[in-house]
């Protein structure tokens, strides 16, 4: 008889994650059972907000490999009008899916799909904001960066990045900005902006 691994239960968790600003202020979500998952740190996130603040309100936003999503749920919780949280994991998407029904986020969507994969293949309306967290050491950034100037962001728009270093960008070349950048001992983190319609001198 063929055995099954028994799949770590949804309520087990190695930790939680905060959410520090917004109508959610204050609300821990239980993280996945996945060790590649590293929550963005909390004075991290706040310089963050603190950069995207002037661009939030109203905002339509995308979070790519979410994890935890926190990323996304702290942009709805600051005034964006929507999330979708794109995940390849079907356990974290699970989590994710809890914290949606948690919060009663009406307007954050999550989507279980590859996310190269999707951007490649899907078509929707661009989005204000883009989250981008991905894990480290594959080469992710520049590739989602190149399959976004594809039509996935409105002009202008801002990119998260968030890894263990941020690439050269052409910024003239692509329409890319840097906007603001920081690290901590363990990542790299930068907002750029993106607006082909300008270049910088």
């Amino acid at each position: 008889m063929a055995t099954h691994k028994k799949m770590p239960s949804i309520h087990a968790s190695r930790g939680q994650v905060r959410i520090i600003g917004g109508k959610w202020r204050g609300r821990r979500l239980p993280i996945a059972p996945r060790a590649a998952l590293r929550p963005s740190p909390d004075r991290v996130r706040e310089t963050l907000f603190n950069w995207l603040a002037p661009y939030l309100s109203a905002a339509h936003c995308l979070d790519l490999f979410a994890g935890t999503g926190v990323l996304g749920l702290e942009a709805v919780s600051r005034g964006a009008a929507s999330a979708t949280l794109l995940e390849g994991d079907p356990l974290v998407v699970k989590f994710l899916r809890r914290h949606i029904h948690m919060l009663d986020a009406n307007n954050v969507t999550v989507i279980e799909y590859d996310v190269c994969k999707w951007l490649r293949d899907t078509v929707v309306d661009p989005f204000d904001i883009v989250f981008l967290d991905p894990p480290f050491g594959q080469g992710y950034v520049e590739i989602v960066l190149q399959e976004l100037a594809r039509g996935w962001l409105k002009n202008p728009s801002w990119v998260y990045i968030e890894a263990e270093k941020i690439p050269i960008l052409h910024f003239a070349a692509d329409g890319w900005r840097l906007v603001n950048h920081g690290q901590t001992r363990q990542v790299h983190f930068a907002l750029i902006g993106y607006n082909p319609k300008q270049t910088n001198s």
